[in-house]
Order: C-alpha cells, then sequence, then structure tokens
C-alpha cells in the first residue's frame, strides 16, 4: 500500500503522455477521440473507421462539435449505440465519409483520411457516385475502373494495416426519383458493383454487408420512398435499416460487441 502514491504518479504521466500526443492531431481527428482507452483486453480501445460518400457523411462537421462530429445517419446510430452499450471499453469512432466521393477521389485522401488514423475496423461503402457519373456520359467511371482502383485501396491498407478488420458494404438503390426513371439502367449497374464488392470481400477476408438484400427485403413492409427519398439517399428509417444490418454482420465476427 505504501507504493500508491508513486503508482498513481506514474499511471498520471502516462496519461499527460497520451493527452500530448492526441493533442497533436488535427482537430477532425481529436473530434473522434472520447477518451483514454486501455488496449489490453479484447475489445478496449478499438477503432472504428467510416469511410465513402454523403450516404456516410450524413452532414458531418469537421470540428469538435460533438452535436454533429459523426453526421446523421447509419454510422452515427451504430456510433451511439455502441458507445452507449460499452462505456468501459474506450471505443474511439472515426467518419471521413465525404459527399460526392468516387471510388477515385477515397484514394486521393487515404494516407492521411485512412491509414494516418490506423483503425481496427475499416468499412466503406462507395460507388454509388461512380455509377452516376457513368451513367451521366462519363466513361472514366466504368465497372472496371472501380474494380481496379478499390482493389489497390485495399491491398495499401492490408499492408500498411495487415490485422485491421475490413467491412465491404455495396452500394443500393431503389426506384424513386432519377433512378426510376432510368431503372433498367441502374439496375445493370448495380448488380456489377455488388458482384465486384462480394469478390473484393472474398479476395480480403472482409465482412461482407448486403445493404441492396436487406433494402430489397424491406419493401415487403413499405414502399421504395419509405426507406429512399430519392432512390439513393435512405431516409430515416433506411439509416435504422442500415445500422441493423451492419451491426448483425459485424458482430459474426467481432465478439465483443
Amino acid at each position: 500500500m505504501r507504493h500508491t502514491g508513486s503508482t498513481k504518479r506514474r499511471n498520471f504521466l502516462k496519461q499527460i503522455a497520451t493527452l500530448g500526443a492526441i493533442v497533436s492531431l488535427a482537430p477532425d481527428t481529436i473530434s473522434a477521440i472520447p477518451m483514454l482507452a486501455n488496449n489490453n483486453k479484447e475489445g478496449h480501445g478499438y477503432t472504428f473507421l467510416f469511410q465513402g460518400d454523403s450516404i456516410t457523411d450524413g452532414n458531418r462537421t469537421r470540428n469538435n462539435d460533438w452535436n454533429h462530429v459523426m453526421g446523421h445517419g447509419y454510422q452515427y446510430i451504430i456510433a451511439s449505440k455502441l458507445w452507449f452499450d460499452f462505456p468501459a471499453k474506450g471505443f474511439h469512432f472515426f467518419n471521413r465519409g465525404i459527399s460526392g466521393n468516387k471510388v477515385m477521389d477515397l484514394a486521393a485522401r487515404w494516407q492521411t483520411d485512412t491509414i494516418v488514423l490506423k483503425p481496427n475496423l475499416l468499412s466503406i461503402l462507395v460507388g454509388i457516385n461512380d455509377m452516376d457519373a457513368l451513367l451521366q456520359g462519363d466513361t472514366n467511371f466504368t465497372a472496371i475502373q472501380y474494380e481496379q482502383t478499390y482493389r489497390l485501396l485495399l491491398k495499401q491498407t492490408k499492408q500498411a494495416l495487415p490485422d485491421i478488420q475490413l467491412v465491404l458494404c455495396e452500394p443500393f438503390i431503389l426506384p424513386v426519383g432519377k433512378v426510376k426513371e432510368r431503372w433498367n439502367e441502374y439496375a445493370e449497374e448495380i448488380e456489377k458493383h455488388r458482384q465486384i464488392v462480394k469478390r473484393l470481400s472474398v479476395e480480403f477476408n472482409a465482412i461482407f454487408v448486403e445493404f441492396q438484400k436487406a433494402f430489397n427485403k424491406a419493401l415487403s413492409k413499405a414502399p421504395a420512398e419509405y426507406w429512399i427519398w430519392d432512390g439513393i439517399h435512405p431516409m430515416p428509417a433506411g439509416h435504422e435499416l442500415m445500422a441493423g444490418e451492419w451491426m448483425a454482420q459485424v458482430r459474426k465476427k467481432l465478439k465483443f460487441i
């Protein structure tokens, strides 16, 4: 018992050193670090990173505004639930989705927005903007280009972070708005992109989240407009559906959640 004071002092100094490292990070990074974590136990200090386009962006802030730092969507629902259910684990959550991004845009910012953050789990949802660009006539964004760039991103990630758990989410649509007007074209392209993400998930031993299948099933409960307001961006119920499907698949692998 007489060593308690010195032990506390050592722990305090360790915390100060860790805080110093946190302060050196960019504000956008600091905002997603809620507490100091103990990485010695299973799942403790586990870092989740969500990457993608506007569906993941969710109108998030780029500062430390905790009201909006995770955005408003499936990734917010997932983070809030896990933070609530497991406060002792010291989970970290980052959202680096950017509205309008295609897979090539992810590649351009991958080092700073993914590798540097060193996530334990990386969840990616990207592809709808690639498809949309192609259907608008830009032949630089074919399914082949999508697969090639996506594969390079995953190789780069595994080389830098060999123990990372990948979660690959397939892009999805429902027949609403402009998607309904060109349904056959959108349906053909979404199927190509779904198969690409499925292949990559097998190739890189990733968890595969079949969002399209989940939305298709949900049509038995309510019409397409109830789940996705413009054929691409989910309604609140759609984000809840996504969060539930994501959790169901990830929990099969991560037993500590």
